[in-house]
């Protein structure tokens, strides 16, 4: 019989099929700025908004009062082990690595984005890692969330009109990111000259919303801990299950890669008896809002 064994951890290439299954599923890692981190904190620069003044010809400049600061990025690491017979391995009819890989890599993407988008906790990445990230929801105040029983027309349009008027709307760096029960009432929703408000997109071409690039993700929920599987059964603002229609700025909603998703193949220990190889995956990442302002939330509750 083959040794079945590894040596080191195996890094997936960008480009590889697990790796797109990775970012065609989180909308979070399509959608926002990816930012290498050399460690496992990194602190990343962030810009005020600057401003311009008129001189007159030979007028002395005048200092911009803008400040450049920075944010902590601390980078967690997403894991999975799965022991796997060796028949299985054996089978030439079924390449069981890969099916394992891209089933992990669809869980990982809803894990990530409700830890980044929707978890309602204070991020514990030091002790317990149930809430890797301060997500968007947590990080943005008050001020910039609806709640709201029905996904209506006016609420849609209150909801991007919270950054729309603010200093950090962008058109070409806006984005949306909603659950997937915001399809259903987004195609049945028109504008006052009778035109749909949601375009979906076909032959490659991206949905949009109010011209704007839509996402859809179910880690786009209200959730106490992150997980593959969000889970409760919405309510009252803040309440776990309720969805999320995000709208911001993606140069403010920063991914940080520390390493690839990987994967290593043990044979050892038990596994040696079992003929079962354990075989292991992980992906470091970080995640931060480095300016909460540049987004606005709807959060759909219970009537």
């Amino acid at each position: 019989m083959a040794s079945v064994n590894a040596d080191a951890w195996i890094p997936e290439e960008y480009g590889s099929e697990v790796i797109n299954r990775v970012l065609q599923q989180s909308a979070v890692e399509y959608a926002g700025r990816h930012y290498a981190m050399g460690s496992t904190v990194t602190e990343v620069p962030r810009i005020g908004a600057a401003t311009t003044v008129v001189v007159p010809k030979k007028g002395a400049y005048v200092d911009d009062a803008n400040t450049l600061d920075t944010v902590e990025m601390r980078a967690v690491k997403f894991t999975n082990a799965m022991p796997i017979a060796e028949e299985d391995l054996e089978d030439s009819n079924a390449d069981i690595i890969q099916a394992q890989q891209l089933s992990v890599a669809t869980s990982y993407a809803t894990h990530f984005d409700v830890a980044c988008l929707g978890t309602t906790a204070t991020a514990n990445p030091l002790t317990t890692g149930t809430v890797p990230f301060t997500s968007v929801y947590k990080a943005t105040g008050n001020g910039q969330k609806i709640a709201t029983t029905a996904a209506t027309y006016s609420a849609l349009s209150d909801t991007f009109a919270l950054v729309e008027g603010g200093a950090y709307w962008n058109e070409s760096d806006s984005f949306v990111i909603a659950h997937p029960k915001f399809k259903s009432v987004f195609r049945g929703i028109l504008d006052n000259s009778g035109r749909p408000i949601f375009v979906e997109g076909l032959a490659g071409t991206p949905s949009t919303l109010f011209g704007v690039e839509v996402r859809f993700s179910f880690g786009a929920v209200t959730s106490a801990t992150a997980s593959a599987a969000p889970g409760g059964a919405g309510g009252a603002a803040g309440a776990a299950g309720n969805p999320l229609l995000v709208v911001g700025n993606r140069q403010h909603l920063v991914v940080g890669d520390r390493t690839p998703m990987e994967w290593r193949l043990y044979e050892e220990g038990d596994s040696a008896r079992t003929d079962e190889p354990l075989l292991k995956m992980r992906v470091r990442k970080g995640f931060v809002v480095t300016r909460p302002e540049a987004f606005g939330i709807l959060e759909v509750t219970k009537s």
